[in-house]
């Protein structure tokens, strides 16, 4: 039997509108320590998504949290960055801009239709559910209120803002 998905397509599609929201809206989660940085490590390995790191665009090997975090020190200038494709059709990319924050890019091109949508939905529950953390997505490079994430109380993902509005 299959589960009632958290968030139905058509209640939500203009949110996932290129035109609206941007190409790459913002997902972040917030209050991160190195730790959690490994646990989204381990979890992308034990989860078999297909992933690909870098420093500066310069492929490299992935090793450790701790070891991005030293390479994108201020005195080293890097920015690491991690693609995940949970799917192969879909690339989220982290970056670790800092340690306190975990932050990543989706597509909104590649999260057209109820299957992709469930993609996110589940991408976003195991991440949440595993650091034990809120996961939200806002509007591409806004600060704004968040739209709709994980949310960790609720254990379940959520829509924060009426679509439309």
């Amino acid at each position: 039997m299959n589960a009632v998905p958290d968030l139905l397509w058509d209640d939500v599609k203009v949110l996932f509108d290129p035109e609206i929201n941007g190409v790459l809206p913002d997902v972040i989660v917030e209050g991160t320590a190195v730790e959690d940085w490994q646990m989204l490590l381990d979890l992308v390995q034990t989860q078999g998504w297909q992933y690909a790191y870098s420093l500066d665009g310069e492929p490299t090997k992935l090793t450790s949290a701790a070891d991005m975090a030293a390479d994108g020190t201020p005195e080293f200038k890097a920015t690491p960055e991690l693609r995940v494709w949970p799917i192969p059709e879909v690339l989220m990319i982290y970056r670790m801009y800092q340690v306190g924050c975990i932050d990543f890019d989706v597509d909104l091109r590649e999260l057209q239709g109820q299957e992709r949508l469930d993609v996110l939905v589940d991408v976003f529950r195991v991440i949440g559910g595993r650091l034990g953390k809120s996961v939200w997505m806002t509007a591409e490079s806004t600060s704004g209120h968040p739209y709709l994430g994980f949310d960790v109380e609720a254990d379940r993902v959520v829509l924060m803002a009426k679509p439309g509005v």
